[in-house]
C-alpha cells in the first residue's frame, strides 16, 4: 500500500521514521513526470496520476516478478496482476481538508510516482498499536469548577481510535441541547448504529461498523467527553461518577483500529473528514498517529497523541512533532492496596483490585515450583500449563506477573504473583494479589521455610496516595529523537486504573461477565484526558490558536518531583495537567503555521517540499530561519555535546498577554546550580489584551561543562497571581 500526496498536500508519517516523517522535504530527484490537467477534482486528479503508474502493470510485474513488493496486505504478485486498473488500485482518496490517496502499487511504480511533479510523498501503509471515578476530581476538575454551558454543549471532540460503544450511558444525550450548527459530519456507523445528540457523528475506515468491539474506543471517548454517570464501578469497586472532561460536549468517533491494528490510511481519512466535519479537539491514542496532524493544527483544531507504552528507557518516546500535544500517563491519588498476611501474623502490602471477600480466612498455601513434579523448573516456577499438581483449595504463589487462569482450573483458591510494574494492578476471576520484589521475597521465603504453610488475600482497600502524581513505569521517556531541542513528552495526565466505559464485547479478566465500565491503564489512556482538557480549555476560550492552548496547558501544568521521577522532564514534559489554572494562563507561547515551516527551513528541508506543506508558495531565506531552540516553545530544550566548553545557548520567545490589561511580570529562575541562567530583560509590563513582548535567556557555556546527562531549571513570570512555568532543559 503506498500514498500519493499531490501539490497542496502534508504528510506527516510515524514520528520515530524521519524518511517517513519529513523525507517529503528533503531533495527529490531530478527527473520528474509531468502530469496531465484537466478541470480539477481529487478524485479526477488521483485517478489520473495512478492511471499514469499502473498503465504498463502487466508487462512490470512479468519483468520483476522477483521484487518483493510494498503492500500493507501483502498482496502475492498473483493478486496483483488482478489491480490491472486504476479503480483496483485506489483504495482511498482525500479531498475534503488536505489532497492525496492511498493505493496499492507495486515498489517500481511507487517509484515512478514519487517522480511525478507535485508529488510530495510516497510511503508504504503503516499498522500502529493503540497504545475515570476519580481522575478528573484529582487533576481539580469537578462539579464545582467553572464552566460555560453554553459553549461547552458547541465543542467537539473527535475520537481517532477503535470505534465506541453507542448505547453507553456514557454517551447518552440526557441534558444535551441541540446539534451545533457548525456540525458538517455525519452518522455512518454500519448496521444497528444510531447517534443522538451526545455522540454526533461516527464513521469506520474497517470493518463494517464504527462498534466498538474490544473497548478501547469506548474507554478513550468517555474518558475525553463522556456524560455524568452515577454509581459506575467494577463489581462495587471504586464506585463513583464518571466522566470526561467536558460532559456537555459532543462525541464524534472515527474508527480505524481492529484486531490486526490501526492502519495509516484509515488515520489520514480520519483526520480528513474529522476536520471537515468541524470538531474542535482530536485525541488519537496510539503510536505514530500524527498523520494530517499539521492540517488540524492549521484549522485551530487541537491534537492529543499517546508518547508511548515502551518503558523508561530513553529515546523510545513516539509522536514527536511540535505541533503536537505528545501526553505521558501518571497516577492519581488512588491507590489499590491488597494486603497478603501469612501464617505467622505478618502483613505484606500488595496490589490489585480485588471484590472478592474471604473474610480474613486463611488457605494453605503452594508454590509452583514445589507443586509439580513434571515440568522444568522454570515453569514450574511460573505456574505454567500443565504443572501444577495438588493446588485444590489452596493459594497458589507464582513467580510470574501474569498467571490467574491456569491455578483457577486447577481449583486453586486464589492466586499470589510477582511484579516489578506495580503500577497497573488488575482484577481476576478468583482473589489475586501482586507483590513487589521485596515483599514477594519475603512471602516466598516463608512458603519454602514453613513446614505447614498457610496464608490470606485480604479484600482491596482503596487509599491516598501522597505521593501522586508519578510517571507510570511503562510511560515512554524522551529525548526527542527527531527534534532534538524541542522537549517531549509535552505533559502528563492520569493514566493509571482508569475506570471509564467498556464495551460489552472487550475480553476482562472475568471470565463469562461482560461489563460496561472497566479498568484500563496506558498512555492511550492519559491522552484522552488531556484532550478533555483541551477542550474545557476551548470552551472558555473558543477562538485560541491550537498553541495557545497547548501553552496554557503546559505553562499552568503542576511541577512534578524529578526526585521521584529518575528521568524528570523526559519522563513529565512540563509536569502534569491542572485544568482550572489553564483556563486562566496569563501568558502565551503562541506559535504560526509559518514558525514551524521556517524551523524547517533551518533544518535544510527543501523549499518545494515545505511550499507544498505550506500550501502554496512559501520561500526560505536566511533571514527568516527559526532554529528549533527559538521556535515559541513553551518549554526550552537544547542538546549539547557531552564533557562540552561550547558556547552560550540562547532561547528567544515572545509572550501574549491574555490576562488583565494592565500587567507587570517578573522572572524568577529555580532549578540546578550546575546551569548558570540569565534572562532579558527580566520585567515585562503589559498595557493591553493581546500585547506582545520578547525575551532572552541565556545559559552560560561555562557551566556546560559540568552537566552529564539530563540537567533542568525553570523559568516563571509571575504578575503575583499568574505563574507561567516553562522547564529548561539541557542534556548530553
Amino acid at each position: 500500500m503506498g500514498f500519493g500526496f499531490s501539490s497542496d498536500s502534508v504528510i506527516e508519517g510515524a514520528e520515530q521514521n524521519p524518511s517517513s516523517l519529513f523525507e517529503a522535504l528533503t531533495k527529490r530527484p531530478s527527473r520528474r513526470t509531468p502530469l496531465k490537467t484537466t478541470d480539477y477534482t481529487p478524485m479526477s486528479h488521483h485517478h489520473n496520476i495512478l492511471q499514469e503508474v499502473v498503465k504498463s502493470r502487466f508487462k512490470t510485474l512479468l519483468a520483476l516478478s522477483f521484487i518483493v513488493y510494498v503492500i500493507v496486505y501483502h498482496l502475492s504478485l498473483f493478486s496483483l496482476l488482478f489491480c490491472s486498473s486504476v479503480e483496483d488500485s485506489l483504495v482511498r482518496s482525500y479531498g475534503r481538508s488536505f489532497n492525496g490517496f492511498a493505493a496499492k502499487l507495486t515498489e517500481s511504480e511507487r517509484d515512478n510516482l514519487a517522480g511525478m511533479e507535485g508529488v510530495v510523498s510516497v510511503f508504504p501503509s503503516t499498522f500502529y498499536k493503540l497504545l475515570t471515578t476519580r481522575s478528573y476530581e484529582f487533576m481539580g476538575l469537578g462539579d464545582k469548577s467553572k464552566q460555560v454551558p453554553e459553549v461547552e454543549t458547541n465543542t467537539i471532540v473527535g475520537v481517532i481510535d477503535g470505534g465506541i460503544w453507542p448505547e453507553s450511558k456514557s454517551f447518552s444525550d440526557e441534558g444535551i441541547g441541540p446539534i451545533p450548527k457548525k456540525w458538517k459530519g455525519t452518522c455512518a456507523g454500519g448496521t444497528n448504529f444510531t447517534c443522538n445528540k451526545k455522540l454526533i457523528g461516527a464513521r469506520h475506515y474497517v470493518q463494517d461498523s464504527a462498534r466498538d468491539d474490544d473497548g478501547h474506543g469506548s474507554h478513550t471517548a468517555s474518558t475525553a467527553a463522556g456524560n455524568k454517570v452515577k454509581g459506575v464501578s467494577v463489581n462495587g469497586v471504586t464506585k463513583g461518577t464518571a466522566r470526561g472532561g467536558v460532559p456537555l460536549g459532543r462525541v464524534a468517533v472515527y474508527k480505524v483500529c481492529e484486531p490486526a491494528g490501526c492502519n495509516a490510511e484509515g488515520i489520514l481519512a480520519a483526520f480528513d473528514d474529522a476536520i471537515a466535519d468541524g470538531v474542535d479537539v482530536i485525541t488519537i491514542s496510539m503510536g505514530g498517529g500524527a498523520i494530517g496532524s499539521f492540517h488540524a493544527m492549521t484549522k485551530g483544531i487541537v491534537t492529543t497523541v499517546a508518547v508511548g507504552n515502551d518503558g523508561s528507557k530513553p529515546g523510545l518516546a513516539s509522536n514527536l512533532a511540535p505541533w503536537l500535544i505528545s501526553v505521558a500517563a501518571g497516577t492519581t491519588d488512588r491507590r489499590f492496596v491488597t494486603d497478603v498476611v501469612n501464617g505467622d501474623g505478618k502483613t505484606l502490602h500488595g496490589r490489585s483490585i480485588n471484590d472478592f471477600d474471604l473474610k480474613g480466612k486463611k488457605y494453605p498455601l503452594a508454590y509452583g515450583k514445589t507443586a509439580s513434579n513434571n515440568c522444568t523448573e522454570e515453569l514450574a516456577r511460573g505456574c505454567a500449563s500443565g504443572c501444577l499438581n495438588t493446588v485444590q483449595g489452596k493459594i497458589v504463589v507464582c513467580d510470574v506477573p501474569d498467571n490467574v487462569m491456569e491455578p483457577k482450573s486447577m481449583g486453586a483458591v486464589g492466586v499470589i504473583l510477582h511484579v516489578t510494574d506495580v503500577d497497573s494492578p488488575g482484577l481476576g476471576p478468583i482473589p489475586v494479589a501482586t507483590l513487589d520484589d521485596t515483599n514477594y521475597d519475603a512471602f516466598r521465603s516463608y512458603v519454602l521455610s514453613s513446614p505447614n504453610p498457610q496464608g490470606a488475600i485480604l479484600k482491596t482497600e482503596t487509599v491516598k496516595d501522597n505521593n501522586a502524581p508519578i510517571v507510570a513505569s511503562y510511560s515512554s521517556r524522551g529525548p526527542n529523537t527527531l527534534f532534538s531541542d524541542i522537549l517531549k513528552p509535552d505533559i502528563t495526565a492520569s493514566g493509571v486504573n482508569i475506570l471509564a466505559a467498556y464495551s460489552p464485547l472487550g475480553q476482562t479478566a472475568l471470565p463469562g461477565q461482560s461489563v460496561d465500565y472497566y479498568f484500563m491503564s496506558g498512555t492511550s489512556m492519559a491522552c484522552p484526558h488531556a484532550a478533555g482538557v483541551a477542550a474545557y480549555v476551548k470552551t472558555f476560550h473558543p477562538d485560541w490558536s491550537a498553541s495557545a492552548v497547548k501553552s496554557a496547558i503546559m505553562t499552568t501544568a503542576w511541577a512534578m518531583n524529578a526526585s521521584k521521577n529518575a528521568e524528570a522532564e523526559f519522563a513529565y514534559g512540563s509536569g502534569h495537567v491542572n485544568p482550572t489554572a489553564a483556563v486562566d494562563p496569563g501568558l502565551v507561547y503562541d506559535i504560526a503555521k509559518e514558525d514551524y515551516l521556517n524551523m524547517l527551513c533551518s533544518l535544510d528541508y527543501s523549499a518545494k517540499g515545505i511550499s507544498t506543506l505550506a500550501g502554496g508558495d512559501f520561500t526560505c531565506s536566511e533571514k527568516s530561519k527559526l532554529t528549533m531552540r527559538d521556535l515559541n516553545y513553551p518549554s526550552m530544550t537544547a542538546k549539547v555535546p557531552a564533557s562540552s566548553s561550547s558556547s552560550d545557548i540562547t532561547f528567544s520567545r515572545t509572550v501574549t498577554n491574555v490576562g488583565r490589561n494592565i500587567s507587570t511580570y517578573k522572572a524568577k529562575l529555580t532549578g540546578n546550580p550546575k546551569l548558570s541562567i540569565t534572562v532579558e530583560p527580566q520585567t515585562l509590563s503589559f498595557k493591553s489584551s493581546w500585547e506582545k513582548k520578547s525575551f532572552t535567556v541565556t545559559v552560560s557555556g561555562k557551566s556546560l561543562a559540568q552537566i552529564s546527562g539530563i540537567v533542568s531549571a525553570s523559568l516563571v513570570w509571575s504578575d503575583g497571581s499568574h505563574n507561567v512555568r516553562s522547564p529548561i532543559v539541557v542534556y548530553t
